[in-house]
């Protein structure tokens, strides 16, 4: 009994730690460019890749390293995950120059994919029905404290040391933490020849049409960031790029081995809470990569202090998230997410009215709105989207939720850091001296970000009123017969 105890708790350390340490790299790294900026003497607007690329890579993995894990093996695949992580992690830290840290930031994220697509697979395989809600909840504690305590401990080592450091510390914590899942977290013997056979029949065309096209979209950023002289190249990029994703879903949905179950796309339901999961995580992002650059570089915050300032958003989604899931089973969780949203545009506009210098009433309520918004729409929407499709379906829903959030961070970083740059043709570096040009470009962003909460809400909004009407169709169809 103390045996499988002490396995049980071992697992769950080493399933919670990855996630802990890819979330800890992930928010370090957002308030980190300013100084890696500076430090590599690039460009503000190119040192955003350094993010985007992590995103993107990914996204295009996530989906496919989840299917990998189900027909293969998910103790390998997530294994294998930590291991690029580490080594990823180590290439970032030591890298000489930008190139190479963004081929170090590809590894990392392979890794960060393996690992996302697999935990929740292992959960579900090494506990019992009774325990599984009880292990989950603990690796999800992992990943809201390496959010919350990125910004505080990232601006930390930052102000004290070297920007390698938010990626060098991962080599002692990941090593440790591999040595816990090689000695608990069991590995098949498989040959070469089995691995062919079991992964020959996947839609690698489908895979392939995804990853071109995600990557052609994104790269319309740089061509946006570079101002209106390739404006139209950028969008050639974005229109080629964006229809080359969804035709890659199209091409899926009609293969002999889908990546993706047609039941859970032509899940009307699944699909409106995926599609409002983006746009929130899209719209939450924009502050994420903007607030770094507003606090520290053209207010001169230490990194360590705006740490603490974003870091207020994440605390308030955790004190936030309890309550939330409470009244979402207790009230109605379709009204949580309209209420959510309605908190959460309110934030935007707040963002928008940012004071020129640091007035740190008016900054702080739209972050601590931000991250109380967030809360109280994710877990209504998080239970909605998982309780819509068929249990035997979960593994592949839960890898598709966790590609929907990813996605909608990657658009938003990319999207903010694109908008920004485009209305200050030829700034390389943010500084004071920018003055009302920054501060204006700054607003223009955020107020497209109030937008983009106003089409999710009105996504919810829709969703909430029929959902309404439902219980009155089926009463009206009951006094039919």
């Amino acid at each position: 009994m103390a045996d499988s105890r002490r396995k049980s708790l071992s697992i769950i350390i080493a399933l919670g730690m990855f996630s802990f340490l890819t979330s800890l790299s992930g928010s370090s790294t957002n308030l980190a460019i300013p100084k890696i900026a500076i430090s590599l003497n690039i460009s503000s607007s190119m040192a955003t890749w350094i993010v985007q690329i992590g995103l993107i890579t990914t996204a295009i993995l996530l989906v496919m390293f989840g299917h990998i894990g189900d027909i293969l093996s998910k103790n390998v695949v997530f294994l294998a995950g930590g291991i690029a992580f580490v080594v990823g992690s180590g290439i970032t830290g030591f890298a000489p120059n930008f190139v190479i840290i963004l081929f170090g930031r590809v590894i990392q994220a392979i890794g960060a994919a393996m690992i996302m697509a697999n935990s929740m697979g292992i959960v579900t395989e090494y506990f019992p029905d009774a325990k599984r809600a009880e292990a989950l909840a603990m690796i999800s504690m992992f990943i809201s404290v390496g959010s919350i305590s990125g910004p505080g401990i990232g601006g930390f080592i930052i102000s004290v040391a070297s920007w390698r450091w938010i990626y060098l510390i991962n080599i002692p914590l990941g090593a440790l933490v591999l040595w816990l899942g090689f000695k608990f977290l069991p590995i098949p013997k498989e040959s070469w020849a089995h691995v062919k056979e079991v992964t020959k029949g996947a839609n690698w065309t489908g895979q392939n049409l995804f990853t071109v096209g995600i990557i052609l979209f994104f790269l319309s950023g740089s061509f946006f960031q570079s101002g209106r002289g390739q404006l139209w190249i950028g969008l050639l990029f974005f229109v080629v790029g964006g229809g080359l994703t969804i035709y890659s879903f199209v091409q899926d949905d009609k293969s002999n081995m889908p990546w993706i179950a047609p039941e859970v796309l032509k899940n009307r339901g699944f699909m409106t809470s995926i599609f409002a999961l983006m746009l929130v995580m899209l719209v939450n992002s924009i502050s994420n990569i903007l607030l770094p650059f507003y606090l520290q570089s053209y207010n001169g915050m230490s990194p360590f202090e705006s740490g603490l300032v974003i870091m207020l958003q994440s605390v308030m989604m955790l004190i936030t998230t309890p309550f939330a899931g409470v009244l979402a089973d207790k009230i109605n969780r379709q009204l949580m997410t309209v209420i959510g949203l309605v908190i959460l545009m309110v934030s935007q506009v707040g963002y928008a009215f940012f004071p020129a210098d640091l007035n740190m009433v008016k900054i702080i309520i739209p972050i601590v709105l931000n991250g109380m918004g967030m809360a109280i729409f994710l877990s209504p929407n998080n239970a909605l989207t998982m309780g819509m499709v068929d249990k035997k379906l979960a593994g592949i829903a839960g890898s598709f939720n966790s590609f929907a959030r990813t996605l909608g961070m990657t658009i938003g970083i990319s999207f903010a850091s694109s908008a920004l740059f485009f209305q200050l043709p030829g700034v390389t570096q943010i500084t004071p001296g920018l003055g009302h040009k920054f501060v204006q470009a700054f607003y223009n962003v955020f107020w497209i970000a109030t937008a983009i909460s106003a089409i999710a809400l009105i996504v919810v909004l829709i969703r909430y009123i029929n959902s309404r009407k439902e219980p009155v169709k089926k009463t009206t169809a009951k006094a039919a017969e």
